[in-house]
């Protein structure tokens, strides 16, 4: 698996929009139907990397944990298909029931979605304030499949808090690794 780091997009840049199709429900799901009131994460993950499959329970977890507090969740697979069946909707359908996410599994079939987000990586993680302005890009946590360290999200869950205690973010931020997006 080639180690492939977030590309870190700048701070205060607004979310760009979107529409996709929900893997699960079939539906269209956009943005600002998951906006969330406190602020919205954007995770670009996918079904077969390791390092996805090392943070999905955690995933769960964070979005179950925050959800009630006034955050959206939203994934995105932007991964290619036709050389990456494993990534195909049918299996995210599978993998997002197996799993039990809580939040919408979006197919971003022309990867228009994860360019406009610069995004590089499986997990990618991107947190959103209310009026969905970047405050926070980069890792969940420090572990990584293998390292011992247990996934905790702490990153990501001290940006939240953040939001929520109405304190200023950290400007060091760690960039997320993961596999990198397969382009077509």
């Amino acid at each position: 698996m080639a180690l492939t780091p977030s590309n870190m997009l700048p701070l205060g840049t607004k979310a760009p929009d979107f529409t996709l199709i929900d893997a699960v429900t079939k539906n269209a799901i956009s943005l600002q139907s998951i906006k969330g009131k406190k602020g919205t994460v954007v995770m670009f993950i996918c079904n077969h990397c390791p390092f996805v499959k090392h943070v999905n329970e955690e995933l769960v977890r964070l979005s179950n944990d925050y959800r009630v507090t006034g955050f959206g969740f939203v994934a995105i697979n932007s991964n290619d298909v036709v050389k990456y069946p494993d990534d195909s909707p049918e299996n995210m359908w599978k993998v997002a029931r197996e799993e039990g996410y809580p939040f919408p599994y979006l197919f971003d079939e022309t990867q228009e979605v994860a360019k406009l987000y610069d995004a590089a990586c499986t997990p990618d993680f991107y947190l959103f304030d209310e009026e969905l302005k970047l405050v926070y890009r980069g890792q969940l946590d420090t572990s990584r499949p293998g390292n011992g360290i247990p996934v905790n999200g702490r990153d990501l869950r001290e940006a939240m808090d953040r939001i929520l205690n109405n304190t200023s973010q950290l400007k060091d931020q760690i960039p997320s690794v993961g596999c990198g997006i397969k382009w077509k």
